[in-house]
């Protein structure tokens, strides 16, 4: 006991560190930031994850907005056969169609077979 006497006159911040309430405090809190299930950096991790759903989620929102008004423009028959002629290269009877590709356009595959 005279040594902790000895201790605490020369070094005043032990007897502090030596109330109960203190060293409870300081074990509480070393437990919720390191040890915890619902530790700070595990809250960390979960809130990265929740940021990266939220994105993933707004960008599924405006893909599902854009189909939707697609949707909307494929149900006039004028848009539908724009469609089926700008991407699947239909055609009516006695029509000819022409596609012209420009070299930007090109994949780089097809210019090096050409050579």
């Amino acid at each position: 006991m005279k040594f902790f006497k000895k201790i605490t006159k020369r070094y005043p911040i032990l007897k502090i560190l030596g109330n109960r309430y203190v060293l409870v405090s300081i074990f509480v809190i070393v437990w919720l930031t390191f040890l915890d299930n619902y530790s700070y950096f595990e809250n960390r991790v979960l809130d990265k994850k929740i940021e990266e759903l939220e994105a993933n989620r707004r960008y599924y929102i405006e893909e599902i907005k854009k189909d939707s008004t697609s949707i909307r423009q494929l149900n006039n028959p004028d848009q539908t056969e724009k469609y089926a002629r700008e991407k699947y290269y239909m055609k009516r009877e006695n029509e000819d169609i022409y596609i012209i590709e420009f070299e930007d356009e090109v994949p780089k595959d097809e210019d090096t077979k050409s050579l």
